[in-house]
């Protein structure tokens, strides 16, 4: 793999998958939860209730520096059935956006810039999502981009079994980017 300065997980991998790849790489790690979360892991022999992988941060509805870059995250997918969690409508999402925003302010003040990285498990709407429900992106994505213009928006999700996918799309300012099944990436800090 070469020299890998930060990893980026956007959702749904066990938690020993990250915990590992944290250990091998001793790297800082910061994730979001996909659409089915992870909170039973199989470790020891026994069924153990877990919250989160060790050594990794949870970026949902949170910003973050790291190697300087600008981070924040949004978990989950667009509702398409009644589970209880890591689904969300456009207006919870947009309610998530907005817990988000006055850190986002706050780093366009000190930085002169709202954002670098934007890490998410579900793709906006019409870029890389599909038509079915459980996999289209969500709307409000677009005008989170419009509003923050963060450099990248690394999700996933959208699982790719053919290779004239297109995994890579410009939008205004910020190159989307689905990360299935993995990606190694420069990422360099935006100029305000």
């Amino acid at each position: 793999m070469g020299e890998v300065d930060l990893i980026l997980s956007c959702g749904d991998l066990p938690f020993y998958y990250i915990e590992y790849i944290v250990s091998m790489l001793n790297r800082p790690c910061y994730y979001v939860f996909g659409n089915h979360g992870r909170e039973i892991e199989y470790q020891g022999g026994d069924w153990q209730q877990k919250t989160a992988p060790l050594g990794a941060e949870n970026l949902h509805r949170r910003v973050a520096r790291a190697d300087g870059l600008l981070l924040a995250g949004l978990e989950g997918s667009i509702r398409y059935n009644n589970a209880p969690r890591y689904q969300y409508t456009e207006s919870e999402m947009l309610a998530n956006i907005g817990r988000l925003a006055p850190r986002l302010l706050y780093n366009r003040l000190q930085h002169g810039r709202y954002l670098d990285v934007l890490v998410a498990h579900s793709p906006p709407f019409g870029i890389h999502d599909q038509p079915d429900r459980a996999h289209q992106g969500f709307k409000v994505f677009l005008h989170f981009m419009r509003w923050f213009r963060p450099r990248y928006l690394l999700h996933g999700h959208i699982h790719l079994y053919r290779q004239n996918v297109v995994t890579q799309t410009r939008y205004l300012d910020t190159e989307v980017i689905n990360v299935y099944p993995f990606r190694i990436l420069d990422l360099e800090p935006g100029t305000g």
